[in-house]
């Protein structure tokens, strides 16, 4: 965190006291440390999310761009972009890319249980398909958006965290915290999810009702994260596997190590591409 803060195209003289001087030095205060605290949070809110879609798919290549979820964060993000309600990065698009992500997942889970019983494979199919449904879609609503705004989407669709400000902030932290706090409480959960749905429901546990649960939690994260920075592949997959290697297989461990794990990777990327 530290080291991004230093590192950057304009050298801050006086590092270490504009440091202990909030809002001492601008391009410190208003620029960097916005930016490098978001590649925290949303590196955070992309790990969970990422081991939220894993236990509750029961499937070790799960994450939110195979359910669909970020697809449809992307969508209502874009669709309220692209029609003037809302700024890039603001609020309003946090709020909307939420709203879509809950429901392009709502309508995975809906679809892969409409035969009765709802299997991790049938999910992830589903998802997949629900994923290149949104998708096209944000191409669609980008290729018919006023030029300014295509500029803006398309930059915005890449990834990326140059237009994070302090106001930015607020409402992705507010869904990291709702997401991962949510997480915390269901990992008991999903420890005995991983041992099979048949398994977990003989030892008490509702599956659908957790797998639900765990599908809003990463609705929420991944919807404030993918409306606030754009499409960040890659993080939700790898972060929680790199924290089961490290630290075993117990879910309130990986709650805690996957959020960690995932800002250093969003922080170390950001760093080298600055």
């Amino acid at each position: 965190f530290l080291i991004s803060l230093y590192v950057g195209a304009t050298q801050i003289d006086n590092f270490w006291s504009a440091l202990v001087n909030p809002g001492s030095n601008e391009i410190l205060w208003q620029i960097r440390f916005p930016r490098v605290t978001a590649a925290v949070i949303v590196g955070a809110a992309l790990g969970v999310a990422g081991l939220l879609a894993q236990g509750a798919c029961n499937n070790a290549v799960a994450e939110p761009a195979i359910l669909g979820t970020a697809a449809g964060a992307s969508f209502g993000a874009v669709l309220a972009i692209s029609s003037g309600v809302v700024q890039v990065g603001s609020l309003g698009a946090i709020a909307s890319g939420t709203v879509g992500a809950l429901l392009t997942t709502a309508l995975t889970f809906r679809l892969a249980s409409i035969r009765g019983s709802l299997s991790s494979f049938t999910l992830i199919i589903v998802g997949i398909a629900i994923s290149a449904i949104f998708t096209s879609f944000v191409g669609i609503a980008s290729a018919m958006a006023s030029r300014s705004d295509a500029r803006s989407i398309s930059f915005w669709s890449l990834g990326s965290l140059a237009l994070i400000t302090a106001d930015n902030l607020i409402g992705v932290a507010i869904t990291t915290v709702i997401g991962i706090a949510i997480a915390y409480l269901i990992a008991p959960s999903l420890d005995r999810l991983s041992l099979g749905d048949s398994t977990a429901f003989h030892l008490g546990v509702n599956v659908s009702r957790i797998r639900l649960i765990a599908l809003i939690a990463l609705s929420v994260l991944a919807g404030g994260a993918v409306s606030t920075v754009g499409s960040i592949a890659f993080i939700g997959l790898a972060a929680p596997h790199i924290a089961r290697f490290i630290y075993g297989p117990s879910h309130r461990l990986l709650v805690a190590h996957s959020a960690i794990i995932g800002g250093l990777i969003v922080v170390v990327a950001d760093t080298l591409s600055r």
